[in-house]
């Protein structure tokens, strides 16, 4: 019988364990794994559990752009050492300590109870009109397992350590982030101008800051397009920044919630009033048409909706969602048949603001008025009228559900 020495029985399982410790091809950041013991027989040995990454590259440039600590190893620590990204770091900490404090913890209180058979009944969010804000949306519905957004707004791409290097990176996220903090929306013409810049390209680098300031995990992002028919396809960054005048470039975000919970995010950049659907083959409805029934998200939408050029998002709306909640800027009243839908009021009915006064609807002034159907208390700023005893919502819940 032919003998073999210790080492000889224990090469294979050695050779097995050099195996198991080879580096992936992933690009995430792995802790240290403790070195394994060898086995002192040659039995079989159970797989090791794969480590869990640490944070990932993507949401390094996530926490870097929203002012918080990056993990260990990450490239990306020597320049939070520097000055200029420690005073943005702290001065953004000051801000989102005062707004989570005078608006998140408003809305957390004021939906869990207003909202809770809404949000149990979301899983698909459709935000018209968003820009890059993935702030109040995820706010509002923070359990919804697919949020789809769409603006004008350039989408973007991730920011390449060049810009992550750029002295003027920090002032412009700061002017673009200054209103939405102060009144819950963007101020369109300043964003316009600072989503285009070298250092901000679109929407995506505040939509990761957002991700991170509203404690999600970035686990993955992806350019996409949609197609004529209203197909997700994949997209390359030529296309993202350069797209022609048919194309409808989007990105998506996979997030991770702090409760464990996995979520998509799909932002597309497309001007959706009638004309243009038709330059682009409504590519944009066709796709939020295939995501099954909708709750649909809208505030400081300019009052789009309410006009006829408009009509076709707005009938989107209409067909495909069991619920909206929305402002006064959304779809205007009167298009919410009393037969097909049930209106709960909250907060303080004015005028709009100068800018739109010639939407004001004289039908909502009557339903606030209403002593038998009283509005309910809305206790935070939201919309033009941002004061918090200026604004108000109303929540459209439909009478028979939409079929799946």
């Amino acid at each position: 019988m032919m003998r073999f020495s210790t080492a000889q029985r224990l090469l294979p399982v050695l050779l097995l364990l050099a195996a198991c410790n080879e580096p992936s091809t992933i690009k995430t950041e792995q802790p240290a794994t403790p070195p394994v013991a060898a086995p002192d027989t040659a039995v079989a040995v159970a797989p090791a559990k794969p480590t869990v990454p640490d944070t990932a590259a993507i949401h390094n440039v996530a926490a870097y752009l929203a002012g918080l600590p990056v993990s260990r190893g990450s490239d990306l620590q020597q320049l939070t050492a520097q000055p200029a990204w420690q005073a943005y770091a702290a001065d953004a900490n000051k801000s989102w300590t005062q707004y989570h404090a005078s608006r998140t913890a408003k809305i957390e209180a004021w939906a869990a109870t207003e909202l809770d058979t809404v949000r149990a009944a979301s899983p698909t969010i459709f935000y018209p009109f968003s820009g890059p804000d993935l702030l109040n949306v995820t706010t509002m519905f923070p359990g919804s397992q697919t949020y789809v957004l769409l603006g004008l707004e350039p989408v973007g791409t991730v920011p390449s350590r060049v810009n992550l290097e750029n002295s003027k990176l920090f002032p412009a996220l700061k002017e673009s982030l200054w209103s939405i903090l102060s009144f819950s929306f963007f101020r369109t013409n300043s964003m316009a101008v600072n989503l285009k810049s070298v250092e901000l390209d679109g929407a995506l680098p505040l939509m990761l800051l957002f991700a991170a300031r509203t404690n999600h995990q970035v686990e993955a992002v992806r350019y996409v397009q949609l197609l004529p028919d209203g197909q997700l396809a994949e997209a390359d960054s030529a296309l993202i920044r350069k797209p022609g005048p048919k194309a409808v470039p989007g990105v998506e975000l996979k997030l991770r919630s702090a409760s464990g919970q996995s979520k998509t995010v799909q932002y597309f950049s497309a001007d959706i009033s009638d004309w243009k659907l038709g330059q682009t083959q409504e590519a944009a409805l066709k796709y939020v048409r295939t995501l099954g029934p909708l709750t649909t998200y809208v505030k400081s939408a300019t009052y789009l909706m309410h006009k006829t050029y408009f009509s076709k998002v707005r009938n989107l709306v209409l067909e495909r969602s069991n619920y909206v909640l929305q402002d006064d800027s959304g779809i205007a009243m009167k298009y919410f048949q009393p037969t097909d839908w049930q209106l709960t009021y909250y907060g303080t009915y004015k005028r709009p603001i100068n800018l739109f006064a010639k939407q004001y609807q004289p039908e909502m002034t009557a339903a606030y008025a209403d002593e038998d159907n009283p509005p309910r208390p809305l206790p935070f700023g939201t919309g033009y009228n941002w004061r918090e005893n200026d604004s108000n919502l109303l929540l459209a819940r439909r009478a028979s559900p939409v079929a799946e």
